[in-house]
């Protein structure tokens, strides 16, 4: 099999001539940029700086080579903007805090919080109040919270979608150009779909506006669909409403081009329970999820992944009912996360698209050898009759030692026969 068929049977959930694996194909999927400038000096290629898949988590996009050297048999297409609101193009030189010389988006500008951080900045323009702090000496932004405090009366769904837009003649053309090229590599092309991401808490504080109105405070968030139901499910009615435009558009401009589409990266669960319940779920989110997924089901052949990290085993039936294929990325450690029972209840029903190794203890602090065991033991569980696409629990974190990212990629390919 070539590597989109692979992907494709293990998305049939039947069984592929090796186990499919990526690094790469979504943003939850990848590494760290220090992580992937690591493997490209480790695998002898030519020196590069990393582009970041995004400046607000610092998460590299996996170049062709690196990925053919890892064995990767997806490639993913971005959204045009990152979660800053700056387009992804005119690449220009960063150095990060650690010294690592990486790319990022030519619109993307920081300026010095006056003590040994960054601040960046809503669409880059920096006369605009910060949206985004990264500490000294620290790898990542946070979001920084500026929206006023909730006021009951006057609240309006509309302003806590203002950031999802219908897709431009620009932005299609930029997804036909990136379809198409990932097409050509031969691997599965995994698309970002934007606007899908109901509650997403990582675009609730709208980092990419100038001015964000409505409930954007994360905690207020939280309490949001238990104190203003009917805002919420009209919110996410009105983002929908833009959703089901872009569907329509960027199908009708790529078509087969795609082949897994990620609607949704909320996280719904934390990592011993989830944040609302089964009945919330099925009354504010299911019924938009629905609409978009029978419409995909109905209209092409792409499957649908759901990123949800921690301990989302209660809501998985209503995931499968929701239309989605793929759980992504499948936090073994979590409550109710077991990986066999995962693949007995429902490894026919849901694609399971992670889960291969424990992100948080054994790849960054385990040894090699332990890397290699638990890899080993997650492939037995999850790779039988498909339903499996090998990637880490979420992205790779910076400081993961090479070493044990090296024996992980060993491990699956040991597990593959060794090619």
């Amino acid at each position: 099999m070539n590597p989109r068929e692979r992907i494709l049977a293990s998305l049939n959930h039947t069984q592929p001539d090796k186990m499919a694996v990526d690094f790469g194909g979504m943003c939850n999927t990848s590494m760290h940029v220090s992580c992937l400038d690591g493997l490209v000096k480790h695998y002898h290629l030519p020196p590069r700086r990393i582009r970041t898949m995004d400046p607000f988590t610092m998460v590299g996009i996996v170049d062709h080579d690196l990925g053919d050297a890892i064995g990767t048999d997806a490639v993913g297409v971005l959204p045009p903007g990152t979660v800053f609101g700056i387009p992804r193009r005119d690449w220009k030189p960063w150095t990060t805090f650690q010294g690592l010389e990486v790319l990022v988006p030519g619109g993307f500008e920081v300026t010095p919080d006056g003590q040994g951080g960054w601040f960046a900045h809503p669409q880059g323009d920096v006369t605009q109040p910060p949206s985004g702090h990264m500490p000294a000496d620290s790898y990542y932004f946070d979001a920084v919270i500026r929206a006023e405090e909730v006021d009951e009366d006057s609240l309006n769904p509309a302003d806590n979608v203002e950031e999802y837009r219908v897709v431009s003649d620009d932005d299609l053309a930029y997804y036909i150009e990136e379809t198409q090229a990932a097409r050509a590599t031969g691997k599965a092309v995994v698309l970002g779909m934007p606007g899908m991401g109901l509650g997403d808490v990582a675009e609730i504080p709208g980092c990419s506006l100038k001015c964000p109105k409505g409930i954007r405070d994360i905690e207020e968030w939280y309490m949001a669909p238990l104190l203003y139901r009917d805002y919420v499910y009209e919110m996410f009615k009105l983002q929908t409403d833009v959703a089901m435009q872009n569907l329509q558009k960027i199908h009708a401009a790529c078509g087969d081009s795609i082949d897994v589409v990620l609607t949704c990266a909320a996280d719904y669960s934390h990592q011993t329970d989830t944040f609302f319940s089964k009945e919330i779920f099925r009354d504010l989110y299911m019924p938009h999820f629905k609409r978009a997924n029978e419409w995909i089901h109905q209209n092409t052949d792409w499957k649908i992944a759901k990123h949800n990290c921690g301990a989302v085993e209660p809501f998985i039936p209503l995931l499968i009912e929701s239309g989605f294929d793929i759980l992504n990325p499948v936090q073994c450690s979590a409550v109710g996360m077991d990986p066999t029972h995962l693949k007995k209840e429902f490894g026919k029903d849901i694609t399971f698209w992670g889960g291969g190794v424990d992100t948080q203890k054994t790849l960054p602090f385990g040894t090699p050898r332990e890397v290699r065991t638990e890899v080993l033991e997650r492939c037995e569980i999850f790779a039988k009759d498909g339903g499996f696409v090998f990637n880490a629990i979420h992205n790779i974190q910076a400081g993961t030692p090479l070493e044990n990212i090296v024996a992980m990629l060993d491990a699956v390919h040991e597990f593959n026969g060794g090619e």
